[in-house]
């Protein structure tokens, strides 16, 4: 009977793995966790009241655990002495703890992650260090936002007002290292940089801390970007205050630890508050809840109890909470997977000299691989939120609120989210429950009060005070010396860009010292290509000239906005103005009045043969008839035909023939008044696709981009190009022509040719222009000149200086306005005309051979009229007594037929009826009877 239920109680805990893990694990009373921090600190004393509000929420709580109670033992570090901050971690590594809360220090956190990899205990730390990955250090388990998340923040709020360079303040020590190299990869990603990285250690005294602060007024830009902890930042801006450097024109974004702080501490003195007036800062986002706020009403008793009654809660202090919270749940899951605590000696681990690190003290968390697999599941709502770890062992949808630093307080000025990279004014929480949406057109921010009290934004950049002088390269042009060229005399230079750049500069609130420097020796246009790749390369800090904004040079440079509009454009040689007594004649060729002449004489024969037999005005003698055609012929020409047509076909092709006048004539005057009043291009180029279809040479400007556009982009082969120098060259060219080594064509760009044109008339622009591009000066990528200086250009165009710089250097002479443009009126060909006349001709044909097949047809039906036959006696023959013709051959004779042709044809007999002596008239009704009726009688014809 024993063995009976003893056999039954093990199958019930072989059935029941619960009961068997269990019977054989049983919790524990106490576990001990440790925790790691900097009591001294605003985060450190934080985070110890967290944690005693954690712990007493834990072990109140019967379904955490199951009895056992939780402990921390929390130990002080140093974090501004690295090396003790080390000894002391190492030390408290010597107990035997499961999971660590903390380290807050990056630079200890480092240390302790390499031991915790040995003795496999999980490090719950909030450290912000990006370098802290979980694919180096295993058993580091971040609770609070990379800052590899916050330097995207901040980069997008950089990028969110288009200032381009910021200016990197930074503690040197791991946390500021390695937080402004991660702000540099995010701002980078943005196109934008730090200009200036200036680091100072923990220690530094007051006067270190002043002359870094007059390095960065120097720099140009003033966007600065705090990257520090709380004592050291706050001096730095109550020092920035004392220069007047939290003025307009400033702009200062501090990373989280200034929110911490003010977020922290019950009481910040006014003149703290003072000297922080529009700052921008970040903080880690925590959505609102009531857990939150029960954590948040029960805080000022805790921070009694633990002699931290000035600290208030902050984000860290809701990580820190849920960090334990985290370890709760996570042991209480590894119990209840038959988990035990037991630790071994680590046999490597062995002080021989007897110091004071006891290493052989040190001992490895046997099961720590299944505790941190545990914590790494973790998936609860915490006070921070959703409680949950990525891939990567981050904190999944970190998010952070805009700060801005108004008066005694802070306002919350937007939200940034990793969940869609962008800033907002939407909560993260309610963008979570959407798709998320990266288009850089939804980023908003409400307005921000700026250092100096202004609401406009700064603009982030101002040329600094003691820069140095910049080099500027100009092109020392050979020809064309208008635009620029260096004076002999003076050595300067001078020319309508260099006018326009001085006078742009004039307009930017700050001065520019710069000294020009002449690029190329002036025997022959410098190449712009290599002119631009030396700013790119730094040997000049800006080009300004007659420089071409093409695709390819601004790969590597910034360009302003243009100055003049350019793009290339075909030069052809012209004739000269037709003045002759025979300009009349020019619009159409040989040929066309040829076939025209002939065509006006066709239709009026073939309207006459129409006619003839059936118009009295196309009758008459011989003499008349021939005047006939001609004046109705050639009278279509003006529409002043007066002769009537009776003819349908002879309608039909006279309406043919007035559209084909109508055509003609419109041609003919529109060429006519084009020859007379325009030049006509002596060449066979009418456009791009002209030249790029022949074989002659063409020609361009030395250094000119235009070589490499119609090789690259036009596949123009480069031996057809030939490189001209000067107007002289480009004149001479085009007069010998490809037959006696000139060229066929130049082309150039629109201002030097707009310029050429004003001396040389015989040459002409054909078709318009294949490219649109301006001009524009060079300066370096990211360049704060180039904006400003595009904005200069744009006022200098709206105030009419533009334009009377131009009048002053391009005053073009009144050649140039009959050659600015070209308008292709060439002779009129046949070719042209060839489908007018060819219907004209098909509708005369088709009209003759309908009227003649018709006229045959009457012909053959028709009986001449014969002269009666006198008969013997005196007697004559009537017609029906006369003798047939035999075979039909008298009747259809050539002969009687063209008298048939020249007869008029008899009008048409109206409908008559014959009536007979015995016909009565009451059949008859309105209808005309044939000869007279003479007598009539009993209402019958009788006699007729």
């Amino acid at each position: 009977m024993k063995i009976g239920l003893l056999m039954l109680l093990v199958l019930f805990l072989v059935m029941s793995p619960d009961g068997i893990r269990r019977s054989l694990a049983a919790r524990p009373s106490i576990v001990n966790i440790g925790a790691i921090l900097r009591f001294n600190s605003t985060i450190g004393g934080v985070s110890m009241i967290a944690i005693q509000a954690a712990l007493e929420d834990i072990n109140s709580d019967s379904t955490i655990l199951n009895g056992t109670t939780l402990k921390v033992d929390m130990r002080d570090t140093n974090c501004d002495d690295g090396f003790l901050g080390m000894v002391e971690a190492l030390q408290f590594m010597e107990t035997d703890v499961i999971a660590i809360i903390g380290p807050q220090c990056s630079t200890i956190a480092h240390i302790v992650s390499y031991v915790a990899n040995e003795l496999r205990v999980p490090l719950m730390s909030f450290a912000s260090d990006a370098t802290l990955s979980s694919i180096q250090f295993p058993f580091f388990v971040r609770t609070a936002p990379s800052d590899l998340y916050q330097m995207d923040a901040v980069a997008a709020i950089v990028d969110y007002y288009r200032w381009k360079i910021v200016t990197a303040i930074y503690i040197d020590d791991d946390y500021g290292r390695n937080g402004i190299a991660t702000l540099d990869d995010a701002l980078t990603q943005r196109r934008c940089k730090i200009s200036y990285k200036i680091a100072f250690p923990a220690n530094a005294r007051k006067s270190d801390l002043i002359n870094l602060l007059v390095s960065v007024s120097y720099m140009e830009s003033r966007v600065i970007i705090l990257h520090t902890g709380a004592g050291p930042g706050l001096k730095i801006f109550s020092l920035a205050n004392q220069l007047s450097m939290m003025g307009n024109g400033y702009v200062w974004i501090a990373t989280d630890w200034l929110s911490a702080y003010l977020d922290a501490n019950s009481s910040v003195p006014d003149e703290t508050m003072y000297g922080m007036q529009g700052v921008l800062t970040l903080r880690p986002h925590i959505p609102e809840s009531k857990m939150k706020s029960n954590l948040i009403s029960k805080w000022s008793r805790l921070s009694k109890k633990y002699s931290y009654s000035y600290l208030r809660t902050s984000s860290y202090a809701f990580y820190v909470y849920d960090s334990v919270w985290a370890v709760a749940r996570a042991l209480d899951a590894f119990f209840d997977d038959g988990g035990k605590i037991s630790f071994s000696n680590d046999s490597r681990l062995r002080d021989e000299t007897g110091g004071t690190l006891h290493l052989e003290a040190m001992s490895i968390f046997d099961m720590g691989n299944n505790l941190l697999e545990k914590i790494r599941k973790a998936n609860f709502t915490g006070v921070s939120g959703q409680v949950q770890f990525d891939a990567t062992g981050d904190l999944i949808h970190p998010a952070y609120d805009v700060i801005n630093i108004i008066g005694n307080g802070m306002r919350t000025v937007g939200y940034w989210s990793n969940y869609s990279s962008l800033l907002s004014t939407v909560l993260p929480e309610v963008l979570y429950s959407e798709p998320p949406n990266n288009s850089l057109a939804n980023q908003h921010l409400y307005d921000v009060i700026w250092p100096g009290q202004t609401a406009q934004t700064p603009r982030g950049w101002v040329f600094p005070s003691n820069a140095k002088e910049l080099k500027i390269g100009v092109p020392n042009r050979f020809s064309f010396r208008e635009f620029v060229t260096k004076d002999n005399v003076t050595g300067s230079m001078k020319g309508y860009c260099i006018d326009v750049f001085t006078q742009a500069l004039a307009l930017l609130p700050y001065p520019v010292t710069y000294k020009f420097i002449p690029f190329g020796g002036g025997n022959e246009n410098p190449h712009y290509d290599k002119l631009v790749q030396m700013v790119e390369d730094n040997e000049f800090d800006a080009a300004i000239g007659d420089i071409a904004i093409t695709m390819s040079r601004t790969v590597t440079t910034d360009f302003t906005q243009p100055f003049i509009e350019s793009g290339l454009v075909i030069l052809a040689p012209v004739k000269k103005h037709i003045v002759n007594s025979w300009a009349f004649l020019q619009p159409f060729t040989l040929q066309m009045w040829c076939v025209t002449g002939l065509f006006f004489l066709v239709v009026g024969a073939v309207v006459w043969v129409l006619e003839h037999r059936i118009n009295d005005e196309f009758r008459g003698s011989p003499r008349e008839q021939i005047i006939t055609i001609f004046w109705f012929s050639f009278s279509t020409l003006f529409f002043a035909h007066r002769e009537n047509t009776m003819s349908t076909l002879g309608r039909g092709v006279l309406i043919i023939w007035l559209f084909v006048v109508l055509i003609i004539q419109s041609s003919y005057t529109a060429s006519l008044t084009s020859i007379l009043t325009v030049q006509q291009l002596d060449t066979s180029i009418r456009g791009i696709d002209d030249l790029k279809n022949s074989d002659g040479p063409i020609g361009f400007q030395v250094g000119s981009f235009a070589e490499e556009y119609m090789v690259r982009e036009l596949n123009i082969s480069r031996s057809r190009l030939r490189a001209l120098g000067s107007p002289e060259e480009y004149a001479e060219a085009l007069k010998h022509g490809p037959k006696r080594g000139g060229v066929m064509a130049i082309v150039d760009e629109r201002p030097y040719v707009e310029l050429f044109l004003s001396t040389y008339c015989k040459i002409a622009v054909a078709g318009s222009d294949f490219t649109s591009r301006g001009w524009g000066f060079a300066f370096p990528r990211d360049s704060p000149l180039q904006i400003d200086l595009s904005t200069a250009i744009l006022s200098l165009s709206e105030n009419g200086e533009l334009q009377r710089i131009h009048d002053k250097w391009l005053k073009t002479s009144e050649c140039s306005a009959d050659n600015t443009e070209f308008v292709d009126s060439d002779q009129l060909r046949l070719e042209s005309f060839w489908g007018l006349f060819l219907i004209c001709g098909i509708a005369c044909v088709i009209a003759l051979l309908i009227y003649f097949f018709t006229t045959v047809r009457k012909f053959l039906r028709h009986e001449p009229p014969e002269d009666p036959t006198p008969r013997p006696g005196g007697s004559t023959t009537l017609p029906d007594e006369r003798t047939p013709p035999k075979n039909g051959q008298e009747k259809c004779n050539c002969r009687n037929f063209i008298s048939f042709l020249d007869h008029k044809e008899p009008p048409k007999k109206k409908r008559s009826l014959s009536l007979t002596p015995t016909t009565p008239l009451s059949n008859f009704t309105a209808l005309e009877i044939e000869g007279p009726v003479r007598t009539v009688r009993n209402g019958s014809v009788v006699d007729i």
